[in-house]
């Protein structure tokens, strides 16, 4: 498999982790000083201005996702790859709340997520 094939599968172990909320196995795909940056972020923490860096800030920011939102699930609608990226479009599903559309895009390096930024409106 070429890397942007591994690319592509390593998003697919991220949806599965993230909908499993199995927080070890999400943060397994990350570098250990990784950063990531969400306009959820910058709401309920405005003073990171949506961004983070190092496991323990991603563990923090999705255990507090999980146990506020436990019906959060993502549904994939596509995903494109190449050597260093990966764009991933989904939908974040939570329950009483409408249905969002969101854009996300990983980088890559040496098998492991480096950046990861959110967009939507």
């Amino acid at each position: 498999m070429d890397i942007a094939g591994q690319n592509k599968k390593m998003a697919e172990e991220w949806f599965r982790a993230f909908n499993k909320k199995d927080l070890e196995a999400l943060l397994s795909l990350y570098h250990d000083k990784a950063s990531h940056f969400s306009p959820k972020l910058r709401q309920r923490q405005p003073e990171t201005k949506g961004l983070i860096s190092g496991k323990p800030a991603l563990r923090t920011w999705w255990q507090d996702a999980f146990e506020r939102l436990p019906s959060l699930h993502y549904q994939v609608s596509h995903l494109t790859a190449d050597d260093t990226q990966v764009v991933m479009e989904y939908t974040r599903c939570v329950t009483g709340e409408d249905d969002m559309e969101v854009c996300e895009v990983l980088r890559i390096e040496q098998g492991l997520i480096v950046f990861s930024k959110v967009y939507h409106g």
